[in-house]
């Protein structure tokens, strides 16, 4: 599978191969953060096959935090592109907003509901789970 995406003004491009490791929704606060306060909807992807095809993204992470993500944006228009967590190494956790064809995404779980606000929605058929499932 080949997936491709930008950011909203083209500067930053990226190509991803390989089958995504999982399309979720997080709930998360920090991630409410970062998507303006809905859910996070992203794919994981293999970092192997993950590559920038245009531009170069800035990057993001804590230093307040012992374990931090490294979040890829666009510093010309604000894009968030993806993140990079200690937790999930070698993958690329893509935003699917950035997706030039989000229809591929099919969410597979949502986690950290333990923070969801009450406008979020959650599909009925969707294993949900407070934090990280286990």
């Amino acid at each position: 599978m080949s997936i491709t995406g930008r950011c909203y003004c083209g500067a930053i491009a990226y190509e991803a191969t390989g089958a995504p490791q999982l399309s979720l929704q997080c709930h998360c606060r920090e991630c409410q953060y970062i998507s303006g306060g809905n859910p996070n909807v992203a794919m994981v992807l293999p970092l192997d096959g993950f590559r920038f095809t245009r531009g170069e993204p800035s990057t993001f992470k804590r230093s307040d935090l012992e374990s931090p993500v490294t979040r890829f944006f666009c510093s010309h228009c604000g894009t968030s592109l993806g993140t990079q967590s200690p937790k999930r190494p070698g993958s690329m956790i893509v935003k699917v907003g950035t997706l030039d064809d989000p229809s591929v995404f099919k969410p597979t779980v949502a986690i950290f509901t333990i923070d969801k606000q009450p406008f979020h929605h959650i599909p009925d058929d969707l294993p949900a789970y407070e934090r990280r499932p286990g």
